[in-house]
């Protein structure tokens, strides 16, 4: 593209559309048959951080006849750049426009990045709708955690992965290999939709109750199935050692192993401890032979240990004791910590220079709402592992809650300041000092697959009360409190709730100039409330609305393993107050995976009681 470097030079940050980074790989495009564009739907910053991503490259550019390309989605400036010089949106490693590509794949989790999937079609000159698109298009899919609900994007997505893609994704390269012989897309999506894990929506037709309600979702070929089963792989694929470097600093700079995935805590409002079970473990020889990898091909001297429980891996301070002894230069990342005093002893054992500031979720302020949300976390526990911290010398600590969490009141929320207050003595009574304390608040948003799917979000004008308790009781030395924009939350809860009528939202919100709407400078409310009345859609409708168990809800042809049984108990004991033990350390819950691991069931009768 010859007018591409003029164009660079008048751009913020031009790095984020170059290419040419360390490891990337290009292959001779006019040599190999199939070609992918692997796309994230944000900055370049964001997607660089993304752990699918380069997973997904490395095994699809080990295959001889496939090549793997990146592509982000460019920031305003850029994209007014492009479209006033009628650049298509390229790939990084060759510089090919995306539409000259046979498959393009969106990583798609979080729900505010859609209209940027729209964005990034139309810059790159490919119809954003599907049935717009013919055999002379790529083929559009999305996977990642928003695919568990694909039906507000279905308009937009040819195909759709559910689960793990690493098997999934050589699957379809065969099915593409043979439908490019014959030259057919539908034919190619028909035979794709045979393939477990595939959801092709085009192949469905969609019904709705005079209430709004879902009436029947109905397969309109034979090779549809009714439901579509979640993939899960039995054993972790081996990770990504050989990452693209980025020339510019990135949200995570640093190279990442994951070493567990899935959890079993069973925290009632985590869609991901849903539907990332069952948890997979990756032995400690493969995770201290990718460390030294990754320190090798990129030149990193911090990896992440990624897991969303990181405290849960058995074995774990053993595997930190051993790749500090191996890379002793090495400084070591540990995100998701369980709150107890063997995460204050796990954070001493890194080297020096890997420690940093205390990071815990408590999640909610009152016990009553810590056992409704099974948290398990008992305010004793957090008292002492807090002053364990401060007494061993660490003198801040970020602290996570969540407002409008099912049950709650502002009583509740008046808790969260209670318990900081009491957080706040005991660091002056441990270390002689008031500690730095930073509190950040989210909303609960009730998501597809868990417990509280039935559940309707709070209203602005409750969660706004909550908060104004937060910031009348905060405001103190040393304390620093952040928090949510409801109405972003609001729009994240439609989207995550939403069914295939939010197409024409989300089309109308993107004709009217929403992208980005994840960053708050970028995010317009009105610009959406008019996408809906234009519509003739309500979002409370969405979001607010409480569910009866018996509907039909959006998602229900997803299946993720976990049965619909489970959850019901689940909210049933949530909204007792009763806490469920986690299933590795006591009783098999009886989730519906036991089905998928005779071991996983050998106690499950008494889960059932």
């Amino acid at each position: 593209m010859t007018n591409l470097d003029s164009l660079l030079s008048k751009v913020t940050k031009p790095a984020r559309y170059t290419g040419g980074e360390w490891n990337s790989t290009i292959k001779d495009w006019e040599r190999v048959p199939l070609r992918v564009a692997l796309c994230f739907p944000d900055r370049y910053e964001i997607g660089m951080s993304n752990l699918a991503i380069p997973i997904l490259y490395e095994i699809l550019n080990r295959q001889p006849d496939v090549l793997a390309e990146r592509a982000y989605a460019p920031w305003v400036d850029m994209e007014a750049g492009m479209r006033s010089a009628g650049i298509p949106l390229f790939s990084l490693e060759s510089k090919r426009p995306l539409k000259d590509f046979d498959v393009i794949g969106f990583s798609l989790g979080y729900e505010l990045t859609y209209t940027n999937v729209l964005n990034m079609l139309d810059l790159a000159q490919i119809p954003v709708a599907a049935a717009e698109r013919d055999d002379s298009h790529p083929v559009i899919m999305a996977g990642g955690s928003c695919a568990l609900n694909p039906e507000p994007m279905a308009d937009f997505i040819d195909l759709f992965v559910i689960g793990d893609g690493e098997d999934v994704i050589l699957e379809l390269m065969d099915c593409f290999r043979n439908g490019q012989r014959a030259g057919d897309k539908a034919g190619r999506l028909r035979q794709a939709a045979k393939i477990p894990g595939v959801y092709v929506p085009g192949l469905y037709q969609v019904e709705y109750q005079p209430d709004g309600t879902v009436k029947s979702l109905t397969p309109q070929a034979a090779e549809a199935s009714q439901r579509i089963e979640r993939r899960i792989v039995d054993k972790l694929p081996p990770p990504a050692t050989r990452p693209v470097v980025p020339y510019l600093e990135v949200v995570h700079d640093r190279g990442a192993i994951e070493i567990q995935r899935g959890c079993s805590r069973g925290c009632r409002f985590c869609q991901a401890g849903i539907t990332y079970r069952p948890v997979r473990k990756r032995p400690p020889e493969e995770v201290l032979e990718a460390a030294g990898e990754i320190i090798s091909n990129c030149g990193y001297d911090e990896i992440s240990l990624v897991s969303l429980s990181s405290s849960d891996y058995a074995g774990i301070g053993e595997l930190v004791g051993s790749l500090s002894e191996r890379y002793p230069n090495l400084a070591l990342s540990l995100p998701s910590l369980r709150i107890d005093e063997s995460s204050i002893r796990l954070m001493e054992s890194l080297p020096a220079r890997s420690k940093t500031g205390l990071t815990f979720a408590p999640e909610a302020g009152s016990e009553r709402l810590r056992r409704t949300i099974n948290k398990n976390l008992p305010e004793e526990t957090l008292l002492k592992t807090a002053a364990t911290a401060f007494e061993r010398g660490w003198t801040s600590l970020k602290l996570y809650f969540m407002l409008g969490l099912p049950t709650e009141t502002e009583d509740d929320a008046a808790s969260i300041v209670a318990l900081v207050d009491k957080i706040r003595g005991v660091g002056r009574k441990s270390g002689g000092r008031l500690p730095a304390l930073r509190i950040s608040t989210a909303t609960f948003v009730p998501k597809p697959h868990t417990p509280f799917q039935w559940v309707g979000q709070a209203d602005e004008a409750s969660l706004n009360a909550r908060l104004e308790v937060l910031r009348q009781g905060l405001p103190r030395k040393g304390i620093k409190l952040s928090w949510q924009d409801p109405a972003l939350s609001r729009l994240e809860a439609v989207l995550s709730r939403g069914d295939r009528r939010l197409g024409k939202v989300i089309y109308r919100a993107w004709k009217m100039g929403a992208t980005f709407d994840a960053w708050s400078e970028r995010f317009n409310p009105e610009t959406w409330r008019r996408a809906f009345s234009e519509s003739g859609l309500e979002p409370d409708f969405y979001a607010h609305r409480e569910r009866p168990q018996d509907e039909i809800l959006p998602w229900s042809h997803i299946d993720t393993g976990v049965t619909q049984a489970f959850l019901k108990r689940e909210y049933r004991r949530a909204l007792e107050g009763r806490e469920t033990a986690d299933c590795r350390q006591d009783d098999c819950t009886a989730c519906g995976l036991q089905r998928r691991n005779p071991d996983c069931g050998r106690k499950a009768g008494a889960a059932r009681r």
